[in-house]
């Protein structure tokens, strides 16, 4: 399938790498079919991009690799709608808010994008009981010695 790209103009892609939203991604209801492309080979983060919409393209990135005290719980109901049945199958990605300098740039901890590699099913979930904020610093200040 040959899709256009917000950051890397036309593609093809495998149409076994699709992931469908079934609820949408909030604010964008209406789109339900992403990919990841890595944003270039040496970097960390991703694009989650619209197969719909060129010009609709998320920074996203694994917060495990930023952060390791990150941690929720999925609710019984998520599970099921995303048909996961065990914890090896899935990922998890979180939306960054590019900001300048790039050192200031944000993430979304607040609401993590989950998915089910296997039956390739996604969500982007909302921790409504959690401290964590939807402008999470990306890098921690290093304090002076």
């Amino acid at each position: 399938m040959v899709i256009q790209t917000k950051y890397h103009g036309e593609m093809n892609l495998d149409e076994k790498e699709v992931l469908h939203f079934p609820s949408g991604i909030p604010g964008f209801l209406e789109e339900k079919k992403f990919v990841l492309v890595p944003l270039d080979h040496n970097s960390p983060f991703v694009i989650l991009q619209s197969i719909r919409s060129a010009d609709l393209g998320f920074v996203v990135v694994n917060p495990f690799d930023f952060t390791q005290e990150y941690e929720f719980k999925l609710s019984d109901g998520e599970k099921e709608r995303l048909q996961i049945e065990d914890n090896f199958s899935i990922s998890v990605y979180t939306i960054l808010t590019l900001k300048e300098p790039f050192e200031e740039s944000t993430v979304n901890l607040q609401g993590p994008i989950i998915i089910n590699e296997n039956k390739k099913l996604a969500k982007q979930i909302i921790l409504s009981d959690s401290t964590y904020t939807t402008k999470h610093k990306l890098f921690i200040e290093k304090t002076a010695k």
